[in-house]
């Protein structure tokens, strides 16, 4: 079977993070807006890349006034670093329908390798349009602070208003190009 190249269906897929709050909890969010491409030869893993950019602007955590603080110069300041970019530089399979893809991701204007376990992609499926489709998650975490993401608060009874690892889930689903 060749290499497949495929984008992602950005009304389908998001990047969802969690984060420390306050020590105590975990908070969510995710960036709605994902698009990008995969190409994946499952003869070759080697072979496949990946791009994928996120639209920073797109996050949403349920909470305006936490959004604002979120999209603000504090934290990721998305007037000035719109995009979040990931970059394949490598692929290795680990099993079983499962990959480490290794890449580029920039954020807040740092760029720095990252590792991402992944799961699929998924046997392709043809949706009711005659689309083909096939989906897949990676994850990893990183530490806010690499990329340039330093704005915390000092409690009163000790620690911070928030944790410096940042986990990350990516759902994607994509469609194949044709051809």
């Amino acid at each position: 079977m060749a290499a497949s190249t495929y984008d992602i269906d950005p009304a389908h897929s998001a990047a969802h993070f969690s984060v420390r709050h306050m020590m105590i909890s975990n908070v969510r969010g995710e960036f709605t807006k994902v698009s990008g491409t995969v190409t994946f030869d499952p003869e070759n893993p080697s072979a496949s890349k990946v791009e994928t950019v996120i639209d920073a602007a797109s996050l949403h955590t349920r909470d305006e006034q936490r959004d604002a603080h979120l999209k603000s110069a504090d934290f990721f300041d998305v007037a000035t670093f719109p995009e979040i970019r990931f970059v394949s530089t490598g692929v290795t399979s680990d099993g079983e329908g499962e990959y480490k893809l290794k890449g580029d991701l920039t954020i807040h204007g740092v760029t720095k390798e990252v590792t991402l376990q992944v799961e699929g992609p998924t046997a392709d499926t043809k949706d009711p349009w005659g689309n083909i489709k096939a989906g897949a998650t990676a994850t990893t975490k990183i530490k806010r602070k690499d990329f340039g993401l330093v704005w915390n608060a000092a409690l009163e009874t000790g620690g911070v208003l928030v944790g410096e690892d940042v986990s990350i889930t990516l759902e994607v689903e994509l469609t194949r190009r044709a051809g």
